[in-house]
């Protein structure tokens, strides 16, 4: 897997007449080690989360329940990603502004995260992120 560019991965998905059963083993199904795991819920109709970048941090975001959308920036040109399937995630290099939006009712967005929070990892202004990506 290329660690520089988002990719959609197919997570394991173990299926029999009880359900389904998915999981994820860092440095495995995923190029990181997951030092956080966070999710986002009861998402309010019309509101949009995200609106950041980070420097250092790589993420795997994945619908647990409904759908959103996520629009990835690397500062050159935009892509976005309809997530509604639980068994595929969305792995986010670091560099990229992300936006998530339309999220239906009920939705759960769950993020693993390769490293615990720190504030000075973010960026949470359009041109700054401008500015950081031509000096990389």
């Amino acid at each position: 897997m290329n660690n520089n560019s988002p990719v959609e991965i197919d997570l394991i998905k173990i299926s029999d007449d009880r359900g389904n059963l998915s999981f994820i083993e860092g440095m495995n199904h995923i190029p990181f080690e997951i030092k956080r795991v966070y999710y986002l819920y009861d998402i309010h109709s019309g509101s949009y989360r995200g609106a950041h970048a980070h420097k250092n941090l790589q993420q795997l975001m994945m619908p647990l329940s409904g759908s959103f959308n996520v629009l990835l920036d690397d500062s050159r040109s935009q892509k976005k990603y309809h997530l509604k399937d639980p068994s595929k995630g969305l792995y986010i290099p670091p560099g990229y502004w992300r936006e998530l939006f339309d999220f239906s009712s009920g939705a759960v967005c769950l993020v693993l995260a390769s490293d615990v929070y720190k504030e000075n990892d973010y960026i949470r202004d359009y041109d700054e992120f401008s500015k950081f990506k031509k000096n990389i």
